[in-house]
């Protein structure tokens, strides 16, 4: 595959569109000049970027007509032999032989009977001997399935995977999707059922539920295998590996294609800011020391995480890694990625217990991590490059400037950005104040606070708000009468009046006003109650709460099918106004009447936050004069509203400036309700 070679970039542009940055412009440029000189390394010693993006087909396990092939890059030791159970672990049968680079190399002849001499699906393991003649075990580093059995270890074992008939994809990826919404999915807690749920189970039984509610984006998370559970598939050990507890490889493509076959594209989740620190079925100490894919010393750990971080400025390291995102996309035919932990890249203090106040002197500097920043400038480039489709999303929560900028620009490459601020405002809101303490301006001024040309992903609540310690919004609101009063059969209490009321709202201004993007954690379309906690010592290796309880939007008689429902409209209404492709403007911010009001797409958008007040006649500012009809209103009875705004009336607007418009209508706008119109067409 050819591909043109990076052109000289200027932040001019940059600069034309934030002047802020002007005393910065020689950090920008000189990270910009790190990146081409990776460019430049690549296309002159690896064979250009695609080549040098396939690491995998060269290292780890790879068949040939002749055999297998066998190879790792170990530079630390002084011999090296693969043994398994193809060859009775035999130490002594196939040693390897290594090169000028550092890299060990066997290749295995087949069979007499042209069969593989390493039977599929059978255990492998490296063994490596160190200068001081320590032996070490290690599994392969581009393994591409790993194995665990509790009732022997809790350490994973390497296993040859190639099995006699290659998964087919069936059906073609979707268009990169301009309008993502989003739903943040983990495999194993997809069933109701106390037990990891697998691909096959996903598949089968959550995909229909996600196309019907109308979203087109998958995120999926804890995929690379990870030897914890309960670490939500932050600890990675082996980046090549789908996780086995959710079944085979095979499986996972199955699910991949069949999203696509629905016309939904799907996001990795990939874990590049750090690694388990396991080195029996990991790759810490790979080669028997401290720095073979991380830095050395302190710089290579993450005390907080307790985990290794890689030496981004690595020739070896940026083939491993950028190669793995390529084999996600090649090889499984995932559609981009969610960067988890970014901010932990971006600088040497990880953020941590840094308070990012908006000054650019936060952003630039020597506490800034340039070659982690180059490394990010790779991946993003060279994946838009090479797939002009991936779609990629940063969770970073300090707001660095350029992120979602193209590197053309001399920006970081981004797509998509998280609005992680959003969740923590809602939280604290319910947490911290009353609903008439309630600040209109201070929560428009957050949904709307993002960066020019720096495209946002908006959420009221991701996985992060669900993990045990924290509640999902409907608990904070509902808390204990979710127990008891979520049924139909049961009086509609003020408590479940007011949550449903408020969960509604909250989901539908983020979703209108808070980005270019939306996305919800599976299960808080329906107000799923409780939190998530993964079996651990700690709940006696409970599955009570590391599950999804989609039998509540199923039952008729619950009110969760209320909630369920309320999603899949907001989600409709947003396929046929395509709002977050379009501008807002805030009209109205009014503390007194706790109102909200903006334009967007072709939409008006008013929120009543008020605890109790309801107006009538109440003028609301448009820029647009015509007739206006209800798309959206969470008061309706299918949304357990009390239908108290007539169907199917009219608006009327008038001349006359109202609130900075040139037009006003008059509405009646019930308390803790929201009313979204649309302009009739002519």
């Amino acid at each position: 595959m050819a591909v043109s070679t990076t052109k000289p970039a200027s932040p001019q542009v940059l600069l034309q569109d934030d002047p802020y940055l002007g005393p910065y412009v020689g950090a920008i440029e000189y990270r910009y000049n790190e990146y081409s000189k990776w460019i430049d390394t690549i296309e002159k010693h690896e064979g250009g970027i695609d080549k040098f993006t396939r690491g995998y087909e060269r290292l780890g396990f790879n068949v040939t007509k002749s055999g297998v092939t066998y190879r790792e890059w170990a530079p630390g030791v002084e011999k090296a032999c693969l043994i398994g159970e193809f060859n009775q672990w035999n130490l002594e049968s196939h040693q390897m032989k290594k090169d000028t680079f550092g890299v060990w190399e066997i290749t295995i002849p087949n069979k007499a009977n042209g069969e593989l001499a390493i039977p599929h699906n059978t255990k492998v393991k490296l063994v490596m001997i160190k200068p001081s003649g320590e032996r070490i075990d290690r599994i392969p580093a581009m393994i591409r399935r790993a194995v665990q059995d509790l009732n022997v270890s809790p350490v994973y074992e390497g296993v040859f995977w190639h099995p006699p008939k290659k998964y087919v994809f069936k059906n073609k990826a979707p268009p990169k999707p301009q309008e993502p919404r989003i739903y943040e999915s983990h495999v194993g807690i997809s069933s109701p059922e106390q037990r990891v749920a697998t691909y096959q189970e996903f598949r089968q039984n959550t995909l229909p539920r996600i196309a019907k509610l109308g979203y087109n984006v998958i995120q999926l998370m804890a995929v690379m295998e990870h030897p914890y559970y309960a670490s939500f598939g932050y600890q990675v050990t082996n980046f090549f590996a789908p996780s086995s507890r959710c079944g085979t490889p095979e499986d996972l493509m199955e699910l991949v294609d069949a999203a696509h076959g629905l016309g939904i594209s799907v996001l990795l989740d990939v874990v590049h800011s750090h690694s388990s620190k396991n080195i029996l079925d990991g790759i810490n100490e790979f080669d028997g020391t401290d720095h073979c894919y991380f830095h050395a010393g302190g710089r290579g750990r993450h005390e907080l995480w307790d985990s290794r971080l890689f030496n981004y400025g690595h020739h070896e390291v940026l083939r491993f890694l950028l190669s793995n995102l390529r084999y996600w996309v090649l090889e499984y035919g995932f559609d981009g990625f969610r960067f988890d932990g970014v901010t932990s890249m971006l600088y040497h203090h990880h953020g941590l217990a840094t308070a990012f106040g908006g000054g650019y002197d936060d952003y630039f500097g020597n506490q800034v991590d340039v070659e982690a920043i180059v490394y990010m400038m790779l991946a993003n480039d060279i994946m838009h490059k090479l797939h002009p489709e991936i779609l990629t999303i940063a969770e970073d929560v300090s707001g660095m400037p350029t992120l979602c900028r193209p590197v053309s620009e001399c920006g970081i490459g981004f797509d998509y950005r998280l609005a992680m601020a959003l969740p923590d405002m809602w939280i604290k809101y319910l947490k911290e104040k009353r609903d008439e303490e309630w600040e209109m301006g201070h929560i428009t001024h957050t949904l709307t606070n993002r960066r020019y040309k720096e495209p946002t992903i908006a959420y009221c609540e991701s996985h992060d708000q669900a993990l045990v310690g924290d509640k999902t919004l409907a608990f904070w609101l509902m808390d204990k009468e979710m127990y008891t009063n979520m049924s139909d059969l049961s009086p509609l209490t003020p408590i479940i009046d007011r949550g449903l009321a408020l969960h509604k709202m909250i989901r539908l201004i983020t979703f209108g006003l808070g980005g270019e993007g939306y996305l919800t954690f599976m299960g808080n379309e329906f107000g799923h109650p409780e939190w998530l906690d993964f079996p651990r010592e700690g709940n006696q290796s409970s599955f009570h709460y590391a599950r999804r309880q989609y039998n509540l939007p199923d039952d008729k008689l619950l009110r969760y099918k209320y909630l369920n429902e309320f999603d899949r409209a907001i989600n409709e209404l947003e396929k046929k106004s395509h709002w977050l492709l379009s501008n807002q403007y805030v009209s109205l911010k009014h503390e007194g009447d706790k109102m909200i009001v903006f334009e967007r797409g072709n939409l008006l958008w008013i929120f009543n936050f008020h605890p109790s007040q309801s107006f009538t006649d109440y003028r609301i500012g448009t820029e647009w004069a015509g007739t206006y009809s209800v798309a959206l209103n969470s008061d309706w009875k299918e949304f357990c509203g009390h239908e108290r705004i007539e169907r199917g009336g009219k608006y009327f607007s008038q001349p006359g400036e109202w609130n900075g418009r040139k037009n006003y209508i008059q509405v009646y706008i019930p308390s803790r309700t929201a009313l979204v119109l649309q302009l009739d067409k002519k």
